[in-house]
């Protein structure tokens, strides 16, 4: 038989556990805003209901993650690539992504294509591998 003050032990726990709830998913919906270039958060709902999520909308025209890019921005990437080498060579492809402000992996296909056409030349293997125009 509960007694009043397991019945209070409990509500207790309950009220932190949502409190404590409702701060990580205030905190969540901040840092996917911010990286996405959004303003505040909006205030978090009260209340028992929950709704279901929404589709998968792409906010701002980006892709969605796994998706290919368009042979546009492709091309523009390769374009960007080789001028890029030219005013620096000799730098590594993590030099180069953040000289561009792109992750490594967003330069690897750019990369290779300009390899393949010999517009670019490298010097080293794996992640010593440096990068010159020809």
């Amino acid at each position: 038989m509960p007694s009043a003050l397991d019945a209070a032990l409990r509500d207790a726990v309950e009220t932190f556990v949502v409190q404590l709830r409702e701060l990580f998913q205030r905190s969540a919906l901040e840092m996917v805003q911010s990286a996405l270039g959004g303003g505040e958060a909006p205030a978090p709902r009260r209340g028992g209901r929950r709704t279901a999520p929404t589709g998968g909308a792409v906010a701002g025209g980006a892709r969605k993650k796994g998706a290919k890019r368009s042979p546009e921005e492709l091309e523009g990437l390769v374009s960007n690539l080789l001028a890029y080498v030219k005013k620096n060579p000799g730098q590594r492809i993590e030099q180069i992504g953040a000289g561009l402000g792109l992750a490594t992996k967003e330069l690897a296909l750019p990369a290779k294509k300009l390899i393949a056409d010999k517009q670019l030349r490298t010097k080293g293997q794996k992640r010593a591998t440096t990068y010159f125009s020809k």
